[in-house]
This record gives structure tokens, C-alpha cells and sequence, in this order.
């Protein structure tokens, strides 16, 4: 037999380091802003290499796989294309999704840096403006 609870799904939504439980529409609008403002933008879906690893060979250790670039963004302008793994960031390397993130995070709009990236085993550099 089945009974109804009378209980109800709440979302929890999560941008960058916030948690919003509920329908709290002006708290996600600020928290969306904050997240644009906060990071610039680059263009690239991003996920850890490492889960990517079992599914193709000859891929890097460690750093960001790129699996999908958008349009007119600076990870386009660069030349960056899906199956590249983004090993190093302003000269600092980049060993999961998160550290790519986190590293973006701490740029601010406009700034020119340079972008190590693995393509079916060659390790090619450039420079984007974000």
C-alpha cells in the first residue's frame, strides 16, 4: 500500500560557495550576479581529465578536459576545441576542473593570460584576453 507523506521536494541551489534552500529569488539573482561579476567568462565546459582518462588514451594525467567550447568566447579565439585538456593557467598548472575554476575566479575581466593545453598528445600555449 502506498501512503503520501505529505512532504514536498525543496531545491537547493549551489553557486560558487553558496547554498540557497528554497525559492529565494532575490537571494539567487544576487548570488547569480555575484558569480558573473566574480569570474570572467571563457567559454569552456570543463570536467577532471583523471574521469576522462578510462575513455581515451593518451590523455595527460592530470588538468582540465575540455569537452565543449561556445561560440565568439576567448576559449574559441584561441583556438580550443573539445578533447583538449587545459594543463596550465597563467603560468600556473592546472590539475582538475576545480583548479581551473578557482583559478579563473581569481582573474578579473580584461585580463590578457597565457593557456597551456594538451591536443592529441602535443602541448601547444597561447594567450587570451578574458
Amino acid at each position: 500500500m502506498v501512503r503520501r507523506s505529505g512532504q514536498q521536494g525543496v531545491p537547493v541551489i549551489a553557486v560558487d560557495d553558496q547554498y540557497i534552500v528554497g525559492f529565494d529569488q532575490p537571494r539567487l539573482e544576487s548570488a547569480l550576479a555575484g558569480a558573473a561579476r566574480s569570474r570572467p567568462a571563457f567559454g569552456a565546459s570543463v570536467a577532471d581529465v583523471s574521469s576522462m582518462s578510462v575513455r581515451r588514451a593518451g590523455l595527460p594525467e592530470s588538468g582540465a578536459y575540455v569537452g565543449r567550447v561556445r561560440s565568439d568566447s576567448p576559449a574559441e579565439r584561441i583556438g580550443l576545441a573539445a578533447g583538449d585538456v587545459i594543463v596550465s593557467l597563467g603560468g600556473h598548472a592546472v590539475r582538475t576542473a576545480a583548479e581551473l575554476e578557482s583559478a579563473l575566479r581569481a582573474l578579473t575581466a580584461g585580463t590578457r593570460v597565457s593557456v597551456e593545453y594538451v591536443r592529441r598528445g602535443d602541448r601547444r600555449s597561447a594567450e587570451v584576453q578574458l
